[in-house]
């Protein structure tokens, strides 16, 4: 009996128990701390933005350069050519193109997977010239001097992700039908190739250099006239060994016989590929910033190929101690708010924005909770991984958060001084904390976000603290 006594008291408190709980469903379970925000909000810290233009970007050593034509309803014109330089076949010298007959020339350009723009429904014009020098300047603003002579032409809609098939020669054996990645495929003007590369003695091929000492290199230039729609800019990938100057001819064989060659000549290397980016703001409300940087609007934008970016400030967090006495940030949050009305297919909002800051030397430099370690670089202790740091588009709240807690202490703190702020758009699938590999250069993307004035939109600095003691 007493133990029945003892079962029936333990039955009936573990009831009280269970009924006393709201949630049933978080017995037993922990507050993750990570997700548990502690300490008093402050969201009305003042933040200053204004559109200014992003400086010249370099263009070599990039992941893909940008080629195409878009005319943006609200960011007006953007235009990105490309120069390549032309080099021999893998590590081939002294080609031998004695009595070869040219069948046919095509450039292939690669396409990378990070296109911005139509694909349904406009049509892109590529004209290809040759470039007049080598390239040796990579600034996104250089012009890239080339012939007049038209070398070939592309007129068709751009599929990158489509991959397509091609007849590939073999030598001594039948021809293959192989399924290649998604590319341009431009014909070239087969009495050029014959005269300018089958023409040259072997002594002009004897190295790279002299080669391309000589041939110089092509220059891919969107045809504004010919393209139609409102266009989009892919981005072509000379990383690996997809991208070349195909030539197929024929050629007498020792048997009197007559072989069909293929030679792919490369273009492949860091160096040897730039492009050049004009941007149009006229007539937009882009412009109308530019031109009045000392006006705080209601937006502000942000476009990729080294366009336009948000230059922010704190100007009040210097005073942050005095009012709320000195204090430890818990956590601290830039939210950006996307303008409602200003993207829609195919202009679609950037998927990932990057922030990063001037040093005293107006420098850029990451921000601490971004300034990663690297291999011969320590870093911030306190950096964050890209995921916790933030800057992704959350698609539910058209909005971007990023996590600046680390930055936050130090602007209040005065161990690190508002030199200025800046935020733009960041390839999503070509990202580097290196902010010398020109991280707009990769992106045809753009964004326009709420100011701190704007009562719908509101670009706002979410502050947790605790006060010390």
């Amino acid at each position: 009996m007493k133990f029945i006594k003892q079962d029936l008291l333990t039955l009936l408190i573990g009831l009280f128990l269970f009924a006393s709980c709201k949630n049933p469903d978080g017995v037993g379970l922990d507050v993750d701390p990570n997700s548990a925000i502690q300490g008093t909000l402050v969201n009305d810290q003042l933040v200053t933005s204004q559109t200014v233009r992003e400086p010249d970007l370099t263009t070599s050593m990039l992941s893909a350069h940008p080629l195409g034509y878009m005319v943006d309803p609200i960011f007006g014109k953007t235009e990105s050519n490309v120069g390549m330089t032309v080099s021999l076949p893998g590590t081939e010298t002294s080609l031998d193109f004695t009595s070869a007959t040219l069948d046919s020339a095509v450039l292939v350009l690669n396409l990378a997977p990070q296109f911005y723009g139509d694909t349904a429904t406009s049509k892109y014009s590529i004209d290809v010239y040759q470039l007049t020098n080598k390239i040796t300047k990579y600034k996104s603003s250089d012009a890239l001097p080339h012939n007049s002579t038209l070398l070939g032409n592309f007129n068709n809609k751009i599929f990158p992700n489509t991959k397509v098939k091609v007849t590939e020669v073999v030598a001594s054996k039948n021809d293959t039908i192989r399924t290649m990645t998604p590319q341009i495929r431009i014909p070239l003007n087969k009495v050029f190739i014959q005269n300018t590369i089958l023409a040259l003695p072997a002594t002009s091929t004897s190295t790279a250099e002299k080669f391309i000492e000589y041939f110089k290199g092509l220059y891919a230039e969107v045809n504004k006239t010919s393209s139609t729609g409102t266009g989009g800019v892919a981005f072509l990938d000379f990383a690996g060994s997809n991208s070349y100057l195909q030539l197929v001819y024929r050629k007498p064989n020792t048997t009197n016989g007559i072989d069909t060659l293929s030679k792919n000549f490369a273009i492949a290397s860091a160096n040897t590929v730039t492009a050049n980016i004009k941007h149009d703001y006229s007539g937009t409300a882009v412009q109308t910033q530019l031109d009045n940087p000392t006006v705080q609007y209601g937006v502000t934008y942000l476009q990729g190929l080294a366009g336009v970016r948000t230059k922010i400030s704190f100007p009040n967090l210097k005073n942050f101690t005095t009012v709320y006495g000195k204090a430890v940030i818990n956590k601290a949050e830039l939210v950006l708010d996307l303008s409602a009305g200003t993207f829609a297919t195919p202009f679609a909002p950037s998927q990932r924005l990057s922030l990063y800051r001037w040093d005293i030397a107006q420098q850029e430099v990451n921000v601490p909770d971004r300034d990663q370690s690297a291999s011969n670089y320590s870093g911030d202790p306190r950096a964050k991984t890209d995921a916790a740091f933030g800057g992704y588009y959350d698609s539910l709240k058209n909005r971007y958060v990023f996590n600046v807690t680390a930055y936050i202490q130090d602007l209040i703190d005065g161990t690190k001084n508002d030199y200025g702020t800046f935020i733009a758009p960041e390839s999503l699938t070509a990202t580097s904390v290196n902010l010398g590999l020109s991280r707009t250069t990769t992106t045809a993307s753009r964004a326009v976000v709420g100011s701190f004035g704007n009562p719908t939109n509101r670009l706002k600095l979410n502050i947790y603290y605790t006060k010390m003691n």
